[in-house]
C-alpha cells in the first residue's frame, strides 16, 4: 500500500484515485480516475469532480419532482417532502426577503428606475415580490453547498467544499451576481455612480479622497468574494481534518498493548461520533452563512443608499 495512504491529509484533499477499505483487506480497492480528452487536450477527472456531479444529480432527483408537484397545484405531504420544502421556504423568507427586498423608503426613480411610490410595499401578482427573482439562485447555491458538505459525512466519500478550487468557483458566482444584479437593475453607468462617494469635501481634497474611496469600494467587492471562498474552505477542511486525525490515532497505536490500544480506540470512536454530530450542524450552518452573506452583499449593491 502506498505510504501516503496512511496520512490523514490524504483523506480530506482532492485526488485522482479513490481508495476503499484501506485497512480491512491486504490490498485496498482502488479506482484510478484517468483523464479524458476534450478537443484533443487531456482533462483530468478527480474525486471531488465526481462528488460535485453526484450532489447536482441528487438535487435534481429530489427537487424536480417536488417542483412539478407544486406547479400542478399539489401540496407537499409527508415528512420527506415537507423537510425539503422547509429548506426552500427558509431561504426565501429568512435570507432573500430581509436582505434583497426594497427598503420601505426606497424609490426607483431616485436610482435610475421608474417612479413608483408604492413599489417597495406592493408586488406584481403575476411576478411576485421583486426579491423573488433572486431566490432561485440562492436556492441553487445553498442546496449545492449543503449536499457537497453532507457528502463528506459519508464514509469513503468526501466534501468538495473542502477544496479552495470549489469554494473559489462558488465565490466567483456570488461575485458575478453581486455586480450583475445591480447592473441589470440600475444600468452600468448608474451602478458605477453608486460606488462613487457622494460627499462634499472642502479645500479641493475631494479630487484625491473620492477616487481613493471609489477604489476601496471596488476592491472591497473582490475582498468580500475572496472571504466567502476562504471561510467555507477553511471550516470544511479543518473539520474533516480533525476527524481524520482522531481516527488516525487508532492506526498509530495499533502496536501498543491491547488494553491501551482498546482504550484509545474507544475514546477515538466516541470523539469522532461527537464531532460528526457537530460537523452535521456545521454542514447546514456553512451553507446558510455562505448564502446569507451572498444575499447581503447583493442587497448592498442593489440598494447602495440604504
Amino acid at each position: 500500500m502506498p505510504e501516503h495512504e496512511h496520512k490523514p491529509i490524504h483523506h480530506v484533499v482532492d485526488t485522482t484515485t479513490w481508495s476503499f477499505f484501506d485497512r480491512l483487506f491486504h490490498e485496498p480497492v482502488v479506482f484510478k480516475l484517468d483523464p479524458i480528452h476534450l478537443f484533443g487536450y487531456p482533462f483530468q477527472i478527480t474525486k471531488f469532480m465526481l462528488l460535485e456531479v453526484i450532489a447536482a444529480v441528487l438535487i435534481c432527483v429530489i427537487f424536480i419532482p417536488l417542483a412539478r408537484r407544486v406547479a400542478k397545484g399539489g401540496v407537499p405531504t409527508g415528512a420527506w417532502w415537507n423537510a425539503f420544502e422547509v429548506l426552500l421556504t427558509f431561504i426565501r423568507d429568512q435570507v432573500a426577503q430581509p436582505t434583497l427586498a426594497p427598503p420601505a423608503d426606497y424609490h426607483e426613480h431616485d436610482h435610475g428606475g421608474p417612479h413608483d411610490e408604492h413599489h417597495a410595499a406592493k408586488h406584481d401578482p403575476l411576478k411576485g415580490y421583486e426579491h423573488d427573482a433572486y431566490v432561485p439562485f440562492l436556492w441553487t447555491i445553498f442546496l449545492f453547498i449543503l449536499f457537497c458538505n453532507l457528502l463528506g459525512m459519508i464514509p469513503f466519500l468526501g466534501s468538495p467544499t473542502a477544496s479552495l478550487s470549489v469554494t473559489g468557483a462558488l465565490a466567483l458566482c456570488a461575485f458575478v451576481m453581486m455586480h450583475g444584479a445591480a447592473i441589470a437593475k440600475m444600468g452600468f453607468v448608474s451602478y458605477v455612480k453608486s460606488l462613487w462617494p457622494q460627499m462634499d469635501i472642502p479645500y479641493g481634497m475631494g479630487y484625491f479622497v473620492k477616487p481613493l474611496i471609489f477604489f476601496i469600494e471596488l476592491l472591497g467587492t473582490f475582498i468580500k468574494s475572496a472571504v466567502l471562498a476562504v471561510r467555507l474552505f477553511a471550516n470544511m477542511f479543518a473539520g474533516h481534518m480533525v476527524l481524520a486525525m482522531i481516527l488516525f490515532f487508532i492506526i498509530t497505536t495499533a502496536q501498543l498493548p491491547f488494553l491501551l490500544w482498546g482504550g484509545i480506540t474507544v475514546a477515538s470512536v466516541l470523539g469522532v461520533v461527537a464531532l460528526s454530530l457537530l460537523e452535521l450542524f456545521v454542514a447546514f450552518l456553512q451553507a446558510y452563512v455562505f448564502v446569507f452573506l451572498t444575499a447581503l452583499f447583493m442587497g448592498m449593491a442593489l440598494y447602495p443608499q440604504h
